[in-house]
């Protein structure tokens, strides 16, 4: 079977069971796929959801993206050969030739003798930028040798022009080099000045800030057990699950290690690799806050990982690009806006002819999938036509502004729960 690769299933490590999978996976439950290179990654079936979970570590170990093609072959009950093709890439069109400049009119001295010369005006196509240096090395060479002080020269020799041709222009002469080095030369700055920016908050510097952030950044609560020993628990429901993480190894042999949770890892620096425990290393845990601040990302997300029984940098390699693909799809839809913004309110929409306008940034399922977006509440901006076509109901810009106003009014609804106070406890009375 042949399975096209989008976006969201980068983002979720997953794939979708489609109409013409479903026979090929009747069962709910874990099942193996075995890659290219004969390693086996270990999947979920949910047919409730209609996904496959886990797939995640598939894709990056074969270097997949989007439209990249996964083949799916079924060996045996519960186990599939899983093997990756990647799309291939259009070679870039040849450069194109440098437009010729337009010929200019110059004047030209036809014939020459001691007493006499004859100019006139006459076309002159400019020579190609490639023959230019030679032209003005040619131009140097025949430039008179500079004036000995120590010698006297000739003054020059008028030459006299006949009174029925016009008189020759003065020539120009060129501008006067610099007589500095050409060390003493700076290039001209012409870079714009660019809006400052807000400087990011600073990263905590202790493990257990930094853990403190990622709970924060991620939807984990952070509890303290005591004995070096941290809690993050994930409050998802029948999806919840919680992780022990160990500062110290003398934390492993304390009664809060023995606290029960789903995972287990001991914080190491990346050149650490402990036996008989998974290990979480601080290089990733920071990396892991980075990629956060960048992106939603969620307990739900990083599961897979803490399963895998490692989360090193490594880990946080295929976070990045999880991470990378949902900033790539925020651009992409802001490509489709910025060219929608060049047709007015009230026209109609030709899905090839903007497809043309994108160019290769934009494929055929991404444009549908932002165009069908756009047709559904709160954006309501475009109204599908027969044919394959819409009708932009309002321009961008108007489009834009009302939903500035619209997050605006439901930010101020808002209301966030105060903390709940602690009970006051009466105080007794004190007896002598």
């Amino acid at each position: 079977m042949r399975y096209i690769i989008t976006r969201p299933d980068l983002q979720e490590g997953s794939l979708r069971l489609l109409k013409y999978l479903d026979a090929l996976f009747p069962q709910p439950g874990p099942v193996q796929f075995v890659d290219d290179q004969g390693t086996e990654h270990t999947v979920q079936v949910d047919r409730a959801a209609g996904r496959v979970w886990g797939v995640g570590a598939l894709y990056h170990a074969q270097h997949l993206g989007v439209n990249d093609v996964l083949m799916l072959t079924a060996l045996a009950p519960g186990r599939y050969q899983a093997e990756g093709i990647v799309k291939p890439y259009a070679s870039p069109p040849p450069p194109r030739p440098a437009p010729s400049a337009a010929p200019e009119t110059r004047r030209v001295v036809t014939a020459a003798t001691p007493h006499v010369r004859e100019v006139r005006l006459q076309t002159v196509r400019p020579a190609p930028a490639a023959e230019a240096p030679a032209r003005e090395a040619a131009r140097e060479a025949a430039a008179p040798a500079p004036r000995d002080p120590g010698r006297p020269t000739e003054p020059p020799r008028a030459e006299p022009v006949r009174a029925d041709q016009p008189r020759p222009e003065p020539a120009r002469t060129p501008a006067r080099k610099d007589a500095r080095t050409g060390s003493d030369f700076r290039p001209l700055d012409v870079r714009f000045d660019r809006p400052t920016a807000a400087p990011a908050p600073a990263l905590p510097q202790d493990s257990a800030g930094q853990l403190g952030e990622l709970a924060r950044l991620t939807g984990y609560r952070l509890h303290e057990l005591g004995g070096g020993v941290t809690r993050l628990t994930a409050d998802l429901g029948t999806h919840g699950y919680s992780v022990l993480v160990a500062h110290q190894p003398d934390a492993l042999t304390g009664a809060a290690w023995s606290e029960p949770a789903e995972y287990r890892v001991l914080l190491t620096d990346e050149a650490t690799r402990p036996e008989g425990v998974a290990r979480l290393t601080r290089e990733a845990l920071v990396a892991l806050i980075e990629h956060a601040r960048l992106a939603p990302l969620s307990a739900v997300d990083l599961r897979g990982y803490w399963k895998a029984g490692s989360v090193d940098l490594e880990s946080a390699a295929s976070v990045a690009e999880m991470v990378s693909a949902h900033l790539a799809q925020r651009g992409t839809f802001s490509f489709v806006l910025l060219t929608l913004a060049q047709q007015p309110a009230h026209s109609v929409v030709s899905v090839p002819r903007l497809a043309e306008r994108l160019g290769s940034g934009v494929n055929y399922a991404e444009l549908g999938s932002i165009l069908d977006t756009l047709t559904r509440p709160p954006f309501l901006a475009l109204t599908p036509l027969p044919a394959g076509q819409y009708l932009l109901r309002v321009g961008v810009a108007e489009l834009l502004s009302d939903m500035a106003e619209y997050a605006d009014v439901v930010r101020r609804r808002i209301r966030v729960p105060a903390p709940a106070a602690a009970p006051v406890r009466e105080r007794e009375p004190v007896r002598a």
